[in-house]
């Protein structure tokens, strides 16, 4: 298994100093060139060339005729129809002088042709074309107006988006060089935990409720979900179940069990795999048993059981933590915003309290929810905000600005 620097390791830190660690140990993977249609949603690690110009000739900008302004010597001029000119027809015969030629959107314009006059404004006699006199637009698009063969067109760290996606197929661009998406796994342990759907029969089971969560949001912040295990509160079962989740992975995130010692378990039981701790407890709340390390190469992330918890720290650990890998960079997660509170809110408590919230619909206000709970679920259904509020930061009222990221 290949090595990775040593890191630091603390017993807890504090919930800045958790986030700077993780984004020093967190840098993009390697590169890999893919085919265009495989590149969405992924980031450029290279610039994206023009391989051609567009457009690629002198063409016309609408529908009508093309002819050349010479000729437009009086208010209403008679021209000879002299053939069309269409998209992917060709480059047409020259342009005579008293002539006009039928063209489309996106036709060559022929030689000797400097305007195109719409063909609303024409009206056609037998073999010939009656058209008024004009100064306004030529509707031409030059050679290479839009951009030009060689033109940076998109610059590394781009994400390919659908409008990315589509210049870079307008410049005849078929592979596009990219940064490798993290491999993620999810490890899950508890003797109480079943598949979604298995639970009703047995009041002492509950549906594994954080897997497909975590995996959905791996997926919407770039990585690549490999699936996800379950294991029993078994030390032997749970480190066989780790080893084989670590094979082709860059990403491991361990959640479920939420006694104190479950976690130190999931901990005891990577020791022997070379697991480096990076940090153990976080000043947070809710959250406070997170804990990151790595193991070789591999980055360790294991969050706590409660289903808020767990997804709360997600959001603030895991989601930068992808970007960062991906090249997106790790702060790509976190675009932090100011709301005006639309309720008082108390003091905040000992610890950094990030409080799950809803934001106005029209607006720029945030409400957060009254009943906040490590372990409640059905909250996480109205949320779509986190609310930071700093330990021992005072009470404040309605109206005041809090920072919010989205949830």
């Amino acid at each position: 298994m290949a090595t990775a620097p040593e890191l630091p390791c603390y017993a807890a830190t504090t919930f800045d100093a958790a986030q700077a660690i993780v984004r020093q140990s967190c840098s993009p993977l390697g590169m890999e060139w893919v085919p265009l249609a495989k590149a969405g949603r992924r980031i450029l690690a290279g610039d994206a060339v023009a391989r051609i110009d567009s457009p690629r000739r002198d063409s016309a900008a609408m529908d009508g005729f093309a002819i050349r302004s010479v000729d437009l010597i009086s208010d209403l001029a008679r021209l000879v129809l002299q053939g069309e000119s269409a998209a992917g027809g060709g480059q047409p015969l020259p342009l005579r002088p008293g002539a006009a030629m039928r063209i489309s959107t996106g036709a060559p314009m022929p030689v000797g042709a400097d305007r195109v006059v719409m063909g609303e404004h024409a009206r056609i006699d037998g073999r010939f074309v009656i058209l008024p006199r004009t100064s306004g637009k030529p509707h031409v698009r030059p050679r290479a107006s839009d951009f030009a063969k060689g033109t940076r067109l998109l610059p590394a760290g781009t994400c390919i988006d659908p409008r990315a996606m589509m210049v870079a197929a307008a410049a005849d661009i078929d592979t596009l060089p990219v940064w490798r998406q993290p491999r993620l796994r999810v490890l899950t342990n508890g003797d109480e935990l079943v598949p979604p759907g298995s639970a009703a029969p047995d009041i002492d089971t509950i549906p594994d409720s954080l897997s497909e969560a975590l995996l959905l949001m791996a997926r919407q912040w770039g990585a690549k979900p490999m699936g996800s295990q379950r294991s029993r509160d078994r030390m032997d079962e749970f480190r066989a179940k780790a080893m084989s989740a670590l094979e082709e992975t860059d990403l491991l995130v361990i959640a479920g069990g939420a006694s104190h010692g479950h976690r130190d378990m999931a901990r005891a039981a990577f020791a022997p795999l070379g697991l480096r701790l990076a940090f153990a407890g976080v000043a947070m709340k809710p959250g406070k048993p997170l804990w990151y390390g790595r193991i070789g190469c591999t980055h360790v992330l294991g969050l706590p059981g409660n289903p808020t918890a767990a997804m709360t720290t997600a959001r603030l650990f895991l989601a930068p933590m992808i970007c960062a890998l991906s090249g997106a960079g790790f702060d790509h997660a976190l675009q932090w915003s100011l709301r005006r509170l639309l309720h008082d809110a108390p003091s905040g408590s000992d610890r950094d309290q990030f409080l799950c919230a809803t934001g106005e619909s029209a607006g720029n206000g945030v409400s957060i929810i009254k009943r906040q709970e490590a372990s409640a679920q059905m909250m996480l259904a109205q949320a779509d905000l986190l609310v930071e509020r700093l330990a021992h930061c005072a009470s404040m009222e309605a109206g005041s600005e809090v920072r919010c990221l989205r949830f």
